[in-house]
């Protein structure tokens, strides 16, 4: 394992949740079928859903019941929110090193904060039932009426609120929301090619590194630091 004990809190990583900590795919999707079904409608396996993983809710429920030819967005992300509460946070097993990658961050002196689009409150949950929600300085996601998950503004918002330099921080992301969010602040973006995004989604969006495994992303980690100490602004 990787040894953070040469870094001091002046560093920071940022960590998107779905499909970075947590393989959330299962329970979005099933949670997706549900809201369909709910709505009067066949959920059609043909529909490719394999790309909701990390828009904000709004965003994507417009494009998945428009599929169905529904407007019913407001209706649809209320039963989305019921059904992912009641059963789809459950189907959110963490990736295999990421456990033991959070709780070797947990020891050493890097400051450690979520950025995600899910609201802040249910990746808490999720966290909780996983026993990592003490690895973070602070979960920080939307607002409970999913206000707030856009990556530019959140990770601006996170930046400002705990005094992170932009020149030691870090954000950690599989889709290309999560690298043009941290571009956005003149941070650096590491894409993970085990989530939903994909190396050429990532390639795409500007990624600094793309990290192929969990086991691999703690020697990057020191890697993108130790780039950044050598290149100071």
């Amino acid at each position: 394992m990787s040894d953070f004990s040469g870094y001091s809190s002046a560093c920071a990583l940022l960590f998107d949740l779905d499909g970075t900590i947590i393989d959330s795919r299962v329970g979005i999707v099933s949670t997706l079928h549900a809201v369909i079904a709910a709505l009067g409608h066949t959920p059609d396996p043909q529909i490719d859903l394999t790309w909701v993983v990390g828009p904000p809710l709004a965003e994507l429920m417009e494009e998945v019941i428009g599929a169905y030819g529904d407007r019913r967005v407001a209706e649809a992300i209320a039963l989305y929110r019921h059904f992912y509460a009641e059963r789809g946070r459950f189907l959110t097993p963490v990736f295999p090193e990421m456990d033991r990658l959070l709780r070797t961050l947990k020891d050493s002196a890097i400051r450690i904060f979520t950025a995600t689009s899910k609201p802040a409150s249910l990746a808490r949950q999720i966290l909780e039932q996983h026993g990592l929600d003490s690895c973070f300085e602070a979960i920080c996601g939307a607002g409970d009426d999913d206000s707030g998950g856009e990556k530019p503004e959140m990770i601006a918002r996170i930046a400002s609120e705990y005094g992170l330099t932009p020149r030691r921080t870090l954000m950690i992301g599989d889709r290309r929301f999560d690298i043009s969010g941290a571009h956005a602040n003149q941070i650096r973006g590491l894409g993970v090619l085990w989530g939903y995004g994909g190396a050429a989604e990532l390639t795409a969006a500007g990624a600094d590194m793309l990290v192929e495994t969990p086991g691999a992303l703690g020697d990057a980690i020191i890697g993108q630091f130790e780039a950044l100490s050598r290149h100071p602004a």
